[in-house]
């Protein structure tokens, strides 16, 4: 933790959607107590419309919004993170680059909303705000200024299992 403000990555292979709604989310709730950035192993090099979209209506900060590589953050400029949270199974089973500062990771695997096309999209992506916004919460209510790393660590998957969760087989938590 440096400046006492957590620095939290929130990772995904494309970095267009998902943990794009969970840096917004997390910069606006979080205000004062955390900062969070998002990156992704293979980026798309735009964010996806529909993100955008609803970060703006819900009233999120979009300012410095972009799909950037995970590479930005292992850098000797780059900020020293605190928690890096995956949002995507594949993000979660890649093998990530060694962070500075050995950061608690956890896994928040949620459906990609920019997989579903035509009429669903929207609601695929409501959903997927839902669900990160309800995780951020949860983060937000931990007491991490006295817990330790291993305590955090397992508050932070318990966190990554609930309602929306992706499992190893494909299915949903409901």
């Amino acid at each position: 933790m440096t400046d006492g403000i957590y620095n939290v990555l929130f990772l995904c292979t494309g970095n267009s959607a998902r943990s794009i709604l969970a840096e917004s989310v997390l910069n606006n709730l979080g205000k004062g107590r955390f900062r969070a950035f998002s990156a992704g192993s293979y980026p798309k090099g735009a964010v996806h419309p529909m993100a955008l979209t609803l970060i703006a209506e819900a009233g999120l900060p979009t300012e410095g919004l972009r799909s950037k590589n995970w590479d930005e953050f292992v850098g000797p400029d780059a900020p020293t993170i605190d928690i890096v949270i995956t949002v995507c199974d594949n993000a979660a089973g890649e093998v990530c680059p060694v962070w500075p500062g050995h950061p608690v990771m956890a896994h928040w695997g949620i459906e990609d909303p920019a997989a579903v096309e035509g009429e669903g999209q929207r609601h695929a992506f409501d959903m997927a705000l839902r669900y990160l916004t309800n995780r951020i919460n949860l983060l937000l209510a931990l007491p991490i200024d006295s817990i330790g790393s291993i305590v955090l660590r397992t508050k932070l998957r318990e966190i990554g299992h609930s309602e929306g969760a992706t499992l190893p087989d494909g299915a949903v938590t409901s």
